[in-house]
């Protein structure tokens, strides 16, 4: 897209981008927006991302209590499983105007720069981001910029903040067509309000400043217009230089100004694969579309669950079968990948968690931590499969299987890990041939098996399930990204 298009415009584009959610139509114009005349430098990652996991918090579900004090005992927890960085979705009030459900919609905020008292104070938040950082994790938190609930201030402060119908009265989000959806607790930003762009900024950096948040994930990140996340990366990062931006969105420009974008497009492939709806002859196409789009720095949330698509699309169970485990294990491995764990994956979470209501995870269900915690180790150890230009190439591994497996090289520094991944039924022998790294010693990562490898050979990746072998004397532990 075109920087500094008309409001409408910008809208109606982001539907190129590929992500699912609202969009918003045009307003009633205000004071124009200035053209930004600072140049966005190109865009460096902080050291510390480059082997990091995320892990995505429901506050509200995750234990009986709902609150930040509750949560933040599960920190050290966290800390063993291998996560890096936690991801926080929005902790300010929920507006009661058009309220969904009998809490409402943590994406419906009545007011930036306070506390949902459900969830506890400011001092209890300050907290559990201290408590994360003594542990060397990082904190980002969900920022709604799209809109507001319809009780927030600025409505009545700052009518000029909102787009407006012909009737002057404020839009609810609307479609790509303009049409006006049932997102009836929201009230759609003006972004061509130049003061509601000074407000918003003002309002990341009291995050920032109060509470020493290390970044954002910005929510439905492409209904914003671009130029407005390049005033926010220009504003921020040059004092910031571990400053953190997750999009919400997925298209080669953001990454103008965020370190990762969504990996939609695997995400839904990999939901067709896993359902035998496509075979995996269509990942090496899409693999070098997305090299060619993204180029080699680009970071990619990969995931087989988050919020959306747990309450919505049903659990990685439920979507994917017994396919979740290999689904996981490509999503993580593949090159720029930064993989996302949701809340209670790491307990096999089958349920659909209600979005708008109390719904406490059980986290009673079968332990998958020991799976989760060895692989966000491969990733911490590994260099091969670090993060955009600090990991290795990719390369398919030719194999004698059927569109069930699939199977790829890692490289770095003359260094490979090799992946096999098997979403079929049955155990499969492979024989595979043009692995172009380094023959010699192996070792299965999961099991300790020890394997001399030539350029060709055979091997046996059980149903459902994976191989991940890497040299042998390459296993020694890497200390993972810290908080300093």
């Amino acid at each position: 897209m075109r920087l500094f298009l008309p409001h409408s415009a910008r809208r109606l584009l982001y539907a190129t981008l590929g992500c699912s959610s609202l969009i918003a139509t045009a307003c009633v114009d205000t004071k124009p927006v200035p053209k930004v005349m600072a140049v966005t430098p190109e865009l460096i990652h902080a050291e510390w991302s480059k082997n990091a996991v995320i892990y995505e918090v429901n506050i509200r579900q995750y234990t009986p209590e709902g609150t930040f004090a509750a949560f933040t005992k599960e920190i050290p927890r966290l800390k063993t499983l291998g996560v890096d960085v936690l991801w926080i979705m929005p902790v300010q009030p929920i507006g009661k105007l058009n309220r969904k459900g009998s809490l409402g919609s943590y994406y419906s905020i009545s007011n930036y720069h306070e506390f949902n008292p459900e969830f506890g104070t400011k001092e209890d938040f300050i907290a559990l981001v201290n408590a994360a950082h003594a542990d060397g994790l990082r904190v980002i938190l969900d920022w709604v910029a799209n809109h507001t609930a319809f009780d927030h201030p600025w409505i009545t402060e700052h009518r000029a903040y909102y787009t407006l119908k012909s009737d002057g009265t404020i839009s609810r989000a609307r479609d790509e067509k303009g049409n006006e959806t049932d997102w009836s607790d929201v009230a759609d930003l003006n972004y061509d309000s130049r003061d509601m762009r000074a407000s918003m900024i003002t309002e990341m950096r009291w995050w920032l400043d109060n509470t020493h948040i290390d970044g954002f994930r910005c929510d439905i990140a492409g209904l914003v217009p671009e130029d407005f996340w390049k005033e926010v990366s220009d504003t921020f990062r040059p004092a910031r230089p571990d400053f953190f931006m997750l999009a919400e969105a997925d298209g080669p420009k953001l990454h103008t100004w965020f370190d990762a974008t969504y990996g939609l497009e695997l995400h839904h492939l990999l939901n067709d694969i896993a359902q035998g709806k496509k075979g995996t002859e269509v990942l090496t196409p899409f693999f070098a579309a997305q090299q060619a789009a993204y180029g080699d720095d680009a970071y990619r949330l990969n995931f087989t669950s988050n919020h959306d698509e747990n309450s919505w699309n049903g659990s990685e169970f439920e979507r994917m079968g017994e396919n979740h485990v290999p689904s996981y294990v490509l999503s993580a491995t593949v090159k720029n990948s930064m993989p996302l764990l949701y809340t209670g994956q790491e307990v096999s979470l089958q349920k659909r968690l209600r979005f708008f209501d109390k719904d406490t995870v059980d986290w009673s269900g079968k332990s998958l931590a020991p799976f989760y915690a060895r692989l966000f180790e491969l990733r911490h150890t590994q260099p091969a499969l670090f993060n955009g230009k600090w990991g290795g190439l990719q390369t398919e591994i030719t194999t004698n299987g059927d569109g069930r497996v699939y199977a790829y090289a890692r490289t770095r520094d003359g260094t490979s890990v090799l992946v096999f991944v098997n979403f079929g039924d049955a155990a499969a022998t492979l024989a595979f041939s043009d692995f172009l790294g380094k023959p010699g010693p192996y070792t299965d990562w999961f099991s300790h098996e020890p394997m001399q490898l030539k350029s060709f050979g055979t091997i046996t990746v059980p149903a459902h399930g994976f191989r991940i072998l890497v040299p042998t004397g390459m296993r020694q532990a890497v200390p993972g990204p810290s908080a300093d």
